[in-house]
């Protein structure tokens, strides 16, 4: 689709309005936010850059006082009944609008599985190893795939890959809780565990330091 085509009044200016005004219509219509001429709605309720409702309106109306104060009119609630529309700069609108969302998916936690991978034949010095690094992912609040993977004869021996994850569950304590039981998938039996939901104990509070007693005063001269 092409872009629409302003007509210009005598005092539109050079051949960079016709470019603002092309991106801005092509901005609009990538995020389906209709602004200017694209309000189609009989009637709008309008706000002003300051928040002062101007009351209902017919859009060309609306956008003749936009245009009056070199801004856009910028339809905000088109669901509402009469539409809501706002006069704003649509650059600054967008913008805000961006940083809003930015804002609130940094909020978000984005918990990742860490994987520790064991074997039937673990020593106690490196299973001691995974079991911490275990605990420190789930203490920075991500989950944790506990495998263990069968080779060859192994298989005729899981009892000894169960007794390792089972332990694996039992010393993480209350730093994690289990998602998923141990099961098997092929040659691998895993486990998933995630943080636990146990809120920390409030800090107590340091006692409070006893008053020295004030210094005697001399007595008065007499």
């Amino acid at each position: 689709m092409y872009p629409r085509r302003f007509r210009h009044s005598p005092d539109a200016g050079s051949d960079d309005s016709w470019r603002s005004i092309i991106a801005l219509d092509k901005r609009s219509a990538k995020s389906f936010i209709r602004i200017n001429d694209r309000i189609r709605a009989r009637e709008i309720r309008v706000i002003d850059e300051n928040g002062e409702q101007l009351g209902i309106l017919p859009p060309f109306e609306a956008l003749k006082i936009a245009r009056e104060r070199g801004l856009d009119l910028v339809e905000v609630s088109p669901t509402a009944v009469p539409p809501v529309c706002r006069i704003q700069d649509y650059g600054r609108y967008l913008y805000e609008k961006e940083k809003s969302e930015r804002a609130a998916r940094k909020k978000q936690k984005v918990i990742t599985i860490k994987e520790v991978k064991f074997s039937v034949t673990v020593d106690e010095h490196d299973y001691q190893t995974k079991k911490n690094q275990a605990v420190r992912f789930l203490n920075e609040g991500d989950k944790v795939k506990a495998s263990l993977r069968f080779r060859g004869r192994q298989m005729a021996h899981r009892e000894l890959g169960y007794n390792i994850i089972n332990r694996l569950i039992m010393d993480i304590g209350e730093a994690g809780m289990v998602e998923f039981m141990p099961r098997m998938e092929g040659p691998i039996l895993h486990a998933i565990l995630a943080p636990s939901k146990k809120q920390e104990a409030p800090r107590p509070k340091p006692p409070a330091q006893p008053q020295s007693p004030a210094p005697p005063q001399p007595p008065a001269a007499h």
